[in-house]
């Protein structure tokens, strides 16, 4: 009998085997098939259409094939530089004759990566084109591109919903009461919130006071750039009584919205496309509401980037920073900082542009990077720091060797301070039964012990390995900065700061993107023509398979109507529940949060590795 069930066993081992291979198989010959790059030639004269089903990021994220065959759904991406450079080359394109927005189903983006976006919609406008955006509900980052447009639609059934930012946080304290755990909390900073959710029920005061002055900036930049871009709209009404708003609209959300100046037009997507149609040309085979266009991969295809003049490297520092070769979309430091030493080893580039996009994370990976930039500029190179929407803690500690730093008033910064957390279960373990006891040779042996508690021994080494870095920190930011230590000290702590303030406070040199990061470095290089160069990775093979269905028929973000969008708003405070968590009870319950930047973050939980005390305990809040 036990012979029969080996030989069944081995039998269902070589079927799942046979499986998984002839899955694989599958999508191998499918990517064959579909990763066929569109080829230059095919743009025809109308309009350059970009249907955005999903979210516009700073860097797409790799998507591996065992998270697929797990039931992992990739998200649909649209990088900001990919978007901008299409847009702006379809301003002086003659082939093109508008440029049309699809933002149905559109997945957000952070408030530079769409400003970004919004300025080359501006570009076309400037060029005597229509730009033209539809969606069935906009909200905050829909109406921040949309207030772009020359012609915005809403869908009859929509309206806009704008709700600024903010909304509820989560804190854990009461659960780990009930739970008896016991956190421990290593940290220097007065305004390091990221370690209050384990701490505390409530936000801190000084917490409130950053997150308000952080909200306020990124929020008055919102309705400037809006109102700027479309003067006769009224915000007004419907940001102090949205209730009357609609209501004075007969509770037509889509008309009060055209009332305000908001949207010009209300329509289906049929009545849209007729009049798209107008402008450009009708395409009698795309059935009703057709019109003649070019998709966003062909046009890019077709307009390949400039490489006339010195090549100036740009390397992309985007979510969170972890340790070993993680990436892209998160950014491992053993990655990024081989990236950057081919920079160093290399004589094509003039110089180095870091482009920071992240809430920060671990530390040796932080100076790793940040060491492999130094090793450019000793080679003589000049380096220069474009932020993001984010570039806080390690992505403040990785941007210290710049000699200039550029930055967006809305971008968030800062954060100068690290933390170690780490629970443990010596109260809550003999409420059912379980007890432990030990026997040491040192004062550390067994430690850090999750289940009988921590030594003083133990505790007093962290907090000192904790202040130790924040020294560190502080002395890399004061060299960088000009300032001695105590004055970067009373801007440090932990606390979170908008572009604008960051730089008043001298931790940011100057507003600007990436293009302006780009040409200072080459006038650093005394290089007269010159052009940016992306070094990086290539997408893995299944990474490029997915994103050429998304810009085909298999959109990763859906439509909603007022309530759906008002509810899926929401849905990511259940995700974070998830991620808070998990950061608690993973890799030995230690990980950090930025509790601040939480709406800039992406998740790269999973890519996250451990290896040694330091690298498990000592993260960067960003």
């Amino acid at each position: 009998m036990s012979f029969a069930k080996s030989v069944w066993k081995i039998l269902v081992a070589i079927k799942d085997g046979l499986v998984l291979l002839f899955l694989l198989l599958f999508f191998a010959a499918l990517y064959a098939v579909l990763s066929v790059r569109p080829a230059p030639g095919q743009v025809q004269s109308g309009a350059l259409y970009v249907p955005l089903a999903g979210a516009v990021v700073e860097e797409a994220s790799d998507i591996s094939p065992t998270a697929f065959l797990s039931g992992q759904t990739p998200v649909a991406e649209y990088t900001a530089r990919d978007l901008s450079r299409a847009i702006t080359e379809a301003a002086t394109d003659k082939r093109i004759k508008a440029v049309v927005l699809d933002l149905e189903a559109f997945g957000g983006g952070a408030s530079v990566h769409l400003s970004q976006v919004g300025a080359a919609m501006d570009k076309v406008r400037a060029a005597k084109k229509p730009v033209l955006v539809r969606s069935l509900i906009y909200t905050d980052d829909a109406m921040q591109l949309a207030a772009h447009a020359s012609e915005v639609w809403v869908d009859p059934m929509g309206g806009v919903v704008v709700t600024g930012p903010g909304g509820s946080r989560l804190y854990y304290k009461g659960l780990i009461d009930k739970l008896k755990a016991t956190v421990h909390v290593f940290k220097v900073g007065t305004y390091k919130s990221a370690v209050e959710p384990y701490m505390r029920a409530d936000m801190s005061p000084e917490a409130r006071e950053a997150m308000q002055g952080v909200y306020g900036a990124i929020w008055q930049n919102w309705q400037d750039e809006v109102k700027k871009a479309r003067p006769k709209a009224d915000l007004a009404p419907m940001l102090t009584d949205p209730e009357k708003w609609v209501a004075t609209s007969g509770g037509d959300a889509a008309q009060a919205a055209q009332k305000s100046g908001l949207v010009d037009r209300v329509g289906d997507s049929v009545s849209f496309g007729k009049r798209v149609a107008e402008l450009v040309g009708a395409d009698e085979d795309a059935g009703l509401g057709g019109f003649k266009s070019t998709e966003l991969p062909v046009y890019l295809a077709d307009k390949a980037p400039s490489t006339a003049g010195k090549a100036i490297a740009v390397v992309t520092v985007a979510g969170e920073i972890v340790d070993g070769d993680a990436g892209p979309g998160t950014a491992g430091g053993d990655r990024i900082a081989n990236l950057i030493d081919g920079v160093t080893q290399s004589d094509d580039y003039a110089g180095l542009v870091l482009r920071v996009d992240s809430p920060g994370g671990s530390v040796l990976a932080s100076e790793r990077i940040r060491n492999a930039v130094e090793r450019v500029k000793a080679k003589g190179l000049p380096v220069a720091v474009s932020m993001g929407s984010l570039a806080a803690s390690g992505g403040y500690w990785v941007s210290t060797p710049a000699q200039r730093i550029f930055a967006e008033p809305s971008t968030i910064t800062g954060s100068i301070g690290v933390f170690a957390v780490l629970p443990t279960f010596e109260n809550a373990l003999p409420q059912i039964g379980v007890t432990t006891d030990s026997i040491g040779t040192t004062p550390l042996s067994g430690q850090p012990d999750i289940l009988g508690g921590l030594s003083p021994q133990i505790s007093a080494v962290l907090q000192g390995q904790v202040e130790r870095i924040y020294a560190r920190f502080l002395g890399l930011v004061s060299k960088s900065r000009g300032k001695s230590s105590a004055e970067i000290d009373k801007i440090a702590q932990g606390r979170v700061w908008d572009g604008g303030t960051a730089r008043q406070l001298g931790l940011v040199d100057e507003f600007g993107g990436l293009d302006q990061a780009v040409a200072w470095v080459a006038k650093q290089a005394k290089a007269k023509e010159w052009h940016a160069a992306y070094v990086m990775d290539e997408p893995s093979p299944f990474a490029q398979f997915f994103r050429q269905m998304e810009s085909g028929e298999v959109p990763a973000a859906g439509s909603h109507d007022l309530a759906g969008a008002l509810a899926a708003r929401q849905q990511g405070l259940l995700a974070r529940l998830e991620a808070d968590l998990a950061r608690l009870t993973t890799d030995g319950g230690i990980k950090a949060y930025c509790l601040e930047c939480a709406g800039e973050e992406r998740s790269a939980a999973a890519a996250e590795q451990s290896g040694g005390m330091l690298r498990i305990l000592m993260r960067f809040v960003g």
